[in-house]
């Protein structure tokens, strides 16, 4: 999988290049999203509540969940209200906004998010700051750029 992964990378790097010499003003400049994105992970790390984890994601608790809420396991399905911003606060999606939580499986969703949400107990609220690697990667999705560091505010309803 890690081969894979470096792979890809790897791949767009070299379509980045190759596509950048005739077309460069009209490609956004990934390598500076890319270390617009370290940069923000780094600094936001050394902030008082930031909880980083090997994998690089980083979270924060925002409330604690139900004492005797269940935390959700991989194979569970959830129901969550979430907002996702870029670093820049821009919103490119939220459930609050249509007024209807999501139900998904945690292992059917980007690795910040099966990662964050095994953190969490029914009725938690937490802020995930996702790097590019645990989120949509060097190839991007849909209005989400290639490179995109991430956050997302993430309640917790209920583990189905």
């Amino acid at each position: 999988m890690i081969k894979y992964l470096f792979f890809i990378a790897a791949l767009a790097v070299g379509i980045l290049s190759f596509t950048s010499c005739s077309k460069e003003e009209e490609l956004p400049n990934y390598e500076e999203m890319l270390k617009e994105g370290l940069t923000y992970l780094s600094e936001n790390a050394e902030r008082e509540g930031i909880v980083v984890t090997e994998t690089g994601l980083q979270y924060e608790v925002l409330r604690e969940g139900k004492e005797d809420g269940k935390t959700p396991k991989i194979y569970d399905k959830v129901r969550c209200h979430y907002t996702g911003t870029f670093i820049d606060g821009k919103v490119f999606d939220s459930s609050y906004e249509s007024g209807n939580p999501i139900v998904f499986s945690v292992s059917g969703v980007i690795s910040g998010w099966t990662e964050g949400l095994q953190y969490m107990k029914e009725g938690a609220k937490y802020k995930f700051y996702i790097p590019y690697y645990l989120g949509y990667g060097p190839m991007g999705y849909a209005s989400i750029p290639p490179y995109s560091t991430l956050i997302f505010e993430v309640e917790l309803l209920e583990v189905l």
